[in-house]
């Protein structure tokens, strides 16, 4: 998934980033409200981490613009700020969840997971798709008992389209979750398509794929009752 780490220290910043990859995150870094705010509203973010104290501007007004325009981030505020008012105005504004500095890293990604789970209506760690069984926390991919061999694009691909089941995703949003950000000299549309059919073929080999749907001139869903 693609985060936006918003966040003026930057040796923290970059801190973590790196534990966030390691974690098969994609990650942007923005040091100030103003590139903060110009990401937000040209990229597609699944979640933003957001330090309240930025040297340009309150971090609680990036909140209130980035949700009246539509942004479907998830925001996590992280601040030394321990002000009641502050949690209560970031929490009403939009945000999702509120970390007090200092952290653990490893608490930051229990409350990002826990957002997605709460995000994506996720009840159980194990998905069943037809004859496939979608593990989230080991990131592998079960049918009939046998693993099925993904590279870690394709799961991640797999993964992102299941978490927005019976919605469909276009090829744009596809590439910026899983690949990052797009750069127009970059992008070529049938990149998605490739993948999509690799996939199709690894799980077809195993049992049919019905619920992997494709909507002709948009792009992709997973359809699923569960």
């Amino acid at each position: 998934m693609n985060v936006l780490i918003v966040e003026d220290e930057k040796s923290l910043a970059n801190e973590i980033a790196a534990f966030l990859k390691s974690e098969n995150f994609l990650c942007d870094l923005a040091y100030t409200g103003v590139d903060a705010s110009e990401k937000i509203a040209v990229n597609l973010y699944d979640f933003v981490l957001l330090d309240l104290g930025l040297p340009d501007s309150n971090g609680l007004d990036l909140i209130n613009h980035a949700r009246k325009a539509g942004s479907e981030a998830s925001f996590i505020i992280i601040t030394a700020r321990g002000a009641v008012e502050d949690k209560v105005k970031g929490l009403n504004l939009g945000a999702d969840d509120y970390l007090a500095k200092p952290f653990a890293l490893v608490e930051l990604l229990s409350r990002i997971n826990a957002v997605a789970r709460r995000k994506f209506k996720i009840i159980s760690q194990d998905i069943l798709l037809g004859d496939f069984i979608v593990q989230i926390q080991s990131r592998k991919l079960i049918c009939r008992d046998a693993e099925v061999e993904v590279t870690k694009k394709e799961f991640d691909l797999l993964l992102y389209l299941v978490l927005n089941k019976n919605r469909v995703l276009t090829r744009q949003q596809l590439y910026e979750h899983i690949w990052g950000n797009i750069l127009d000299d970059q992008y070529d549309s049938n990149f998605i398509d490739v993948h999509i059919k690799n996939l199709r073929k690894k799980l077809n080999a195993y049992a049919p794929t019905e619920w992997l749907e494709t909507v002709r001139g948009v792009g992709y869903r997973v359809s699923a009752d569960q």
